[in-house]
């Protein structure tokens, strides 16, 4: 009779919960795919402006790899976002080889990716640095982009041709990728010395159609593996060499290449050009304003509302801000966000749909 009471009882229970929907809990939101149409992006066929944050050291993971700046707790992070926000991050190659036994080692980058998701929150994973900031290799100088690329660096396993389409491979299917960025502040410049300082370059000649050129190979390896998925590049916009002046637009005809990035550490003295060369969205990829014993964060949350407000009305799709850290420094002027950071407030209200 108790096992019968026990069954009786289960079905009312299940009768119930099937009459009594009111309690569950909604399905989580859709992550729609973002998409490019001429010089604007779009969220589910409506105009997006993104603004968000840069993060990159969410792939370090001290007992998995080298790392890169203070370890974050993601769920922690990505919760502090609403859905459909956007966080720039590391995803190179450097933060999925152990540190131990120099094999690769997925599961630095998998957490960021499945956090990520879990909170709805969008990612553009830059896949390789110029330089050897947090990865590798060193500085890649301008034969790198006719050859080099398909030949790994030092310490890494993968050449960047494999490495692109391995990573692209095994995280094309999330739905929280914005867009790839297939390199982070280009150049077409040789060294002259050991250092490789940026006095000690020398822009190589033909260089915005070597980047162009390279870009289009590179985006190819991700339209094989993603071709639903947005492709950019790291462009700094500014006088670099292969990418100064109107080398930006011949840069920008790369095959493949969906939107282009300004960095903005210097008042965007170049933005407005940069608009007007192109019929592509153009994401402000990187925006710096210092704070600490030099400003408050309440004035720079000032500056950044003013400026993001500048940004739409020139024409630019979206802006992130240089940088997220776990562990600012109050006692530096640098360019840490930290959690409670109230510029973070000023994100919210400019990050837009429709």
């Amino acid at each position: 009779m108790r096992v019968a009471a026990v069954g009786i009882a289960a079905l009312l229970l299940l009768a119930a919960c099937a009459q009594d929907t009111s309690s569950r809990p909604s399905p989580p939101e859709e992550l729609p795919t973002v998409r490019a149409d001429g010089d604007r992006l779009l969220l589910d066929g409506r105009p997006w402006w993104p603004a968000g944050l840069n993060a990159y050291q969410l792939g370090t993971r001290w007992e998995v790899n080298r790392g890169c700046g203070g370890q974050v707790d993601l769920d922690e992070f990505f919760g502090s976002f609403p859905p459909r926000s956007i966080v720039r991050f590391d995803a190179f190659q450097s933060h999925a080889v152990h540190r131990l036994s120099d094999v690769l080692d997925f599961s630095a980058l998998d957490a960021v990716f499945a956090a990520a998701e879990r909170h709805r929150v969008y990612v553009i994973p830059v896949l390789a640095p110029h330089d050897s900031d947090c990865d590798a290799g060193g500085y890649k100088q301008a034969d790198w982009y006719v050859s080099g690329w398909r030949d790994p660096l030092p310490g890494h396993v993968l050449a960047y041709d494999d490495w692109v389409a391995t990573a692209v491979e095994r995280w094309g299917s999330s739905p929280s990728v914005a867009m790839w960025e297939l390199i982070g502040e280009p150049e077409a410049a040789t060294c002259t010395d050991d250092e490789c300082t940026l006095e000690r370059r020398e822009c190589a000649p033909g260089g915005a159609g070597l980047l162009r050129d390279w870009i289009g190979e590179a985006a190819a390896i991700v339209r094989e593996h993603d071709p639903d998925r947005l492709v950019t590049v790291g462009t700094i916009g500014g006088d670099q060499c292969g990418s100064a002046g109107g080398d930006f637009a011949t840069v920008a005809e790369a095959d493949h290449l969906d939107v282009l990035q300004y960095h903005d550490y210097d008042d965007a003295q170049f933005l407005e050009q940069r608009l007007a060369q192109l019929s592509k969205p153009v994401l402000v990829a990187e925006l710096g304003v210092e704070a600490g014993p030099c400003r408050g964060t309440t004035d720079r949350a000032a500056i950044v509302d003013r400026t993001l407000t500048r940004y739409r009305e020139l024409g630019a799709d979206g802006a992130l801000l240089w940088s997220f850290v776990p562990d600012p420094r109050p006692d530096e002027c640098t360019y840490d966000i930290g959690p409670g950071d109230p510029v973070r407030d000023v994100l919210r209200r400019h990050h837009r749909i429709g």
